[in-house]
């Protein structure tokens, strides 16, 4: 079983991976051709989008999945059709009325964005608030059934789609405008693929609509505190898509403009570095979180507390390897993406958010999967309030850095209190010691990377720096973390191995 989800979880690693990459290399693409304003616009339209499909929808696939796993314990295979019939039910309730009451009455709806030009391009999007929701609830299926290949190439696929189209539609496009709307084009465009192709799949490997009625009422109660965990960090990114470009311009004196064209930097170039960690750390929840719910409903605890201690520990890891590498790269990276000296020392300076943050992720997961959603939620609004805070009242202080210096606290304070938690569910984790090898190993990794890219960056462009610095590093922080004994060949070996007969 073990050597099964190694497999499952390399799998769905190197498809979110590729997938996380081509984003990258298309957000990069559109800083080239639409600018940072174009980019602005383009993401202030998905930042209110994402409300709307998390209000209707984040909460499902993962209640799906755990409500599916609880099925599958008792062998209720009609009760997995039915939470998957509950799940597009309870979507569409939602997102239907939501379509239309925002297309008809979109000149009441203003107030959303900071740009009045985003209004008319965010009205493109709205067949796929329909569409998405949908997709959500069976790409909820395919964790429950463990279906995870299907899943991730459907993913690769759409944001392959999404990336085609949308070069093919902004190219030779000089206006932020009707690049940001041609943009938005190309993301409407990928939503119908996985929406078509997502539902060939689920009917074709016997998937059926039954009965929602048994499932509706405990679908409803898990993924209510998750949805509105998920909704609320929605409405936060669209208050922070008005807030901060408007108290740039009000406490900083920039100009409507450029406070865009900064909001693009910081949220359009620099915040997806600093969470470019969150793709592992999402294919590691979308493999383990089934499992363990079986396990936690079946009340095999050794097996949970497995789970969850290996869990916890891979998020470190994958930090521990990544802090140093952004630390010291930080700019390099942004001058070599984005021709942007400002993206660099946000990436530099916050770097070191991706350790709490890796970790306040996975717990989330491990947590919702043991029934801690109204937990979750309350660490999460706590954290959000902080964060908030930050924002309005040090904005005058600190001009950009103040959203910046809002996230991290926010990170750190779900960590800690998700952490907390956890060790009462789970009295006998350990992980206590490997956080702070973690902790040593990423101080010493970004100390070697410093004095090494110190020498180099004298002599050498930001690419060769990338490339040289970078393997370096890396060899430097997994050689050190292997000489502390904090990760084995095992996992390699059973990801390798053949099948037991």
């Amino acid at each position: 079983m073990k050597n099964n989800i190694y497999k499952s979880a390399a799998q769905v690693t190197i498809f979110s991976t590729v997938e996380k990459c081509l984003s990258f290399v298309y957000r990069i693409i559109l800083t080239r051709i639409i600018g940072a304003e174009g980019l602005g616009i383009y993401q202030i339209c998905l930042t209110v989008f994402a409300v709307f499909l998390t209000a209707a929808s984040s909460g499902v696939p993962i209640t799906v999945s755990r409500l599916m796993a609880k099925s599958g314990a008792a062998n209720d295979i009609r009760g997995k059709h039915s939470a998957v019939t509950a799940g597009i039910i309870s979507t569409l309730f939602i997102t239907v009325p939501a379509a239309i009451i925002l297309f008809f009455g979109r000149n009441a709806f203003g107030f959303l964005f900071s740009d009045e030009r985003c209004t008319e391009i965010f009205i493109i999007l709205l067949p796929g608030l329909i569409l998405t929701s949908v997709y959500a609830v069976i790409r909820g299926s395919f964790w429950g059934n463990k279906q995870f290949l299907p899943y991730s190439v459907i993913e690769l696929l759409e944001d392959a789609i999404m990336v085609i189209c949308g070069v093919w539609l902004v190219f030779g496009i000089s206006d932020p405008v009707i690049g940001a709307r041609n943009a938005i084009i190309a993301v409407l465009i990928s939503y119908v693929f996985s929406f078509v192709v997502s539902l060939f799949w689920y009917f074709r490997k016997g998937g059926r609509l039954v009965n929602p009625k048994p499932q509706l009422k405990p679908l409803i109660s898990s993924a209510t505190p998750i949805t509105a965990m998920r909704t609320s960090t929605s409405l936060i990114n669209s208050a922070v898509a008005v807030i901060l470009p408007a108290l740039l311009v009000s406490a900083c004196g920039y100009s409507n403009s450029d406070a865009i064209a900064l909001y693009g930097v910081v949220l359009g170039m620099a915040v997806p570095l600093i969470y470019a960690p969150n793709a592992l750390i999402g294919s590691i929840a979308v493999v383990v979180a089934p499992e363990l719910s079986e396990n936690y409903y079946k009340k095999r605890e050794e097996a949970v507390r497995y789970d969850v201690e290996k869990t916890v520990k891979a998020a470190i890891f994958i930090a521990a390897i990544l802090v140093p590498l952004l630390f010291v790269l930080g700019g390099a990276l942004s001058k070599f993406l984005y021709d942007s000296e400002l993206c660099g020392k946000i990436v530099t300076l916050s770097s070191f958010m991706v350790l709490p943050t890796c970790i306040a992720m996975i717990t989330n997961t491990v947590l919702n999967s043991m029934n801690c959603e109204k937990r979750t939620m309350l660490y999460f609004f706590i954290g959000a309030a902080v964060m908030l805070f930050c924002l309005i009242f040090l904005t005058k202080y600190l001009d950009v850095y103040a959203y910046i210096l809002g996230i991290s606290l926010s990170q750190i304070i779900c960590t800690v209190l998700n952490l907390r938690l956890l060790a009462k569910k789970c009295p006998k984790l350990r992980y206590m010691k490997y956080l702070i090898h973690a902790l040593l190993v990423i101080a010493a990794a970004c100390l070697f990377g410093w004095l090494l890219n110190g020498i180099i960056a004298r002599y050498l462009a930001p690419v060769w720096q990338i490339l040289i610095c970078g393997p370096l590093i890396v060899a430097f922080t997994a050689g050190t973390l292997y000489c502390m004994e904090m990760f084995t060949m095992h996992p390699f070996k059973r990801l390798f191995a053949k099948r037991s007969k």
